[in-house]
């Protein structure tokens, strides 16, 4: 566990405990900015090589992604109970996965749409920050270690 704490007495994540928490997860949330505001999109994705990629269909998200300056990537989890919480911020550039190689790297890849939409276009974050807190309370050090 990381042994640095942040102002606010956050625990602040190791990139290796942040990637860990990546992996071991498969829903987060896509922010873009589309004609300069804020959306947030639910995804899911899998880590391949230090990137996030996701199975996209065309449109706003897509285009919000892939046409914009960068993007930042989101995933938490938190325990009402034990006031207990972690969370994983990757903010880096999005492109769209389009050589043949990369696209059968991809596609053999456990990621397949959760509804019945037809999502052809791989988008890959290619990160250039990966930052966490966690959230702990005396004793209860990592307490939320996973999902």
């Amino acid at each position: 566990m990381g042994e640095q704490l942040d102002r606010n007495g956050l625990e602040v994540l190791t990139e290796d405990e942040c990637w860990r928490f990546l992996e071991a997860s498969h829903i987060g949330r896509l922010a873009v900015s589309i004609a300069e505001q804020p959306e947030i999109f639910p995804v899911n994705y899998v880590v391949q090589d230090r990137s996030i990629v996701i199975l996209t269909a065309e449109g706003t998200k897509f285009a919000g992604a892939v046409l914009g300056l960068s993007v930042a990537f989101e995933i938490d989890a938190a325990d009402p109970l034990f006031h207990t919480g972690w969370s994983v911020v990757v903010r880096g550039r999005a492109v769209e996965v389009e050589t043949t190689d990369e696209l059968m790297e991809v596609e053999a890849l456990p990621l397949r749409p959760w509804g019945r939409w037809d999502k052809r276009r791989y988008v890959r974050i290619v990160p250039e920050v990966v930052s966490g807190r966690r959230i702990v309370q005396p004793g209860d050090a990592g307490a939320i270690a996973s999902h």
